[in-house]
């Protein structure tokens, strides 16, 4: 029987998911060279895995040609014509559920989420580190007869900034901190008047890069900007791929439990992280971290963390669950790290 030599990799979303994939597929490609994998995802995404060899990415357009029911059919067509050998789902939602189904005879593999473990986290019943997200996707791999290792990771070399980027972030010898300090939601994120002071005081010492997304997160970014020397807003000024160029010259990554902490892990940048309501234990850990490099609100003041896997579960008495975590602490472990 021959070997496969193509595999189907399905992951549309979220951006710090697709980005957690990454790591892992650059592994992939290195222990299993002659394996082809096309990567399904979001047109958004595809940037992320615009120089691993090996690797082909189709966009899924679900907001377009692909909608639907009778759109993933179509989806389905195009993928068949490509030969595709193995499915491996690290998705694992109803849009690829119904997917596969129409990729009828095809052997599939789809990612354990770990659901019940992870509702027994977050409900108290016990404390203690869950499987990695990226676990869970190696695990997808080897039940499709592809074991991986993650202990020696494969990250692309820093991008040589264009004269486009550097018009922007100047030529600064200083180290560079990016710093992204926005989250899907409010338990995830540091105030913005605590970050503030901490972009200030890094700034008497560093280049501070300021990372986000939308026209209100880009006006408060320039509000801090303005403020202090050393400190740029990058907010809407480049494209994705624009900013990973960027993100790949860091000396280090300032984020929330977010999906910037994963764009700059899965480029090998060092990457401390902030946690409100979620928890680490959950297994969203940025890649090739560990717990020391996170730092996490007061447990025995709020001790329903983790509140939910996402973070979108806010109890009352929590709001401010953020501010048990000093501006000092932040400082002095962005300081360690640069040492």
């Amino acid at each position: 029987m021959p070997q496969p030599k193509h595999i189907l990799v399905i992951r549309l979303s979220a951006m710090g998911d697709v980005a957690m994939s990454v790591p892992v597929l650059r592994a992939f490609v290195s222990q299993y060279p002659d394996v082809k994998l096309t990567v399904l995802t979001k047109p958004f995404f595809k940037a992320f895995f615009r120089d691993i060899p090996n690797v082909n990415c189709i966009a899924a357009e679900i907001k377009g040609k692909h909608k639907g029911v009778f759109g993933l059919w179509k989806l389905s067509r195009e993928l068949l014509q490509l030969d595709i050998d193995l499915v491996a789902d690290l998705h694992n939602v109803l849009r690829s559920k119904i997917l596969k189904f129409f990729l009828f005879g095809k052997k599939v593999v789809q990612i354990d989420k770990g659901r019940e473990e992870k509702k027994r986290l977050t409900s108290g019943q016990y404390f203690k580190q869950l499987k990695t997200t990226h676990q869970r996707y190696v695990d997808v791999f080897e039940k499709l007869g592809y074991p991986l290792d993650l202990s020696q990771p494969v990250f692309p070399e820093k991008v040589k900034l264009s004269s486009k980027h550097l018009d922007v972030t100047g030529n600064n010898e200083k180290q560079w901190v990016g710093i992204a300090p926005f989250a899907a939601f409010q338990g995830k994120m540091y105030p913005i008047d605590l970050m503030t002071e901490v972009v200030g005081i890094l700034s008497k010492t560093y280049q501070v890069l300021l990372f986000g997304a939308g026209n209100d997160e880009a006006q408060q970014l320039n509000t801090i900007a303005s403020q202090f020397e050393n400190v740029i807003n990058l907010a809407g000024r480049f494209t994705l791929g624009e900013e990973l160029d960027i993100i790949s010259n860091l000396d280090v990554m300032l984020a929330m439990d977010s999906g910037n902490a994963h764009l700059a892990a899965m480029l090998g940048v060092n990457v401390i992280t902030v946690w409100g309501v979620t928890h680490p234990y959950a297994g969203f850990l940025p890649f090739h971290q560990t717990i020391d490099s996170a730092i996490l609100a007061n447990r025995e003041r709020y001790p329903k963390i983790p509140t939910s896997v996402y973070g979108n579960k806010l109890p009352e008495g929590y709001e401010q669950v953020m501010r048990s975590i000093a501006p000092e602490t932040i400082i002095s472990k962005i300081h360690d790290a640069l040492k």
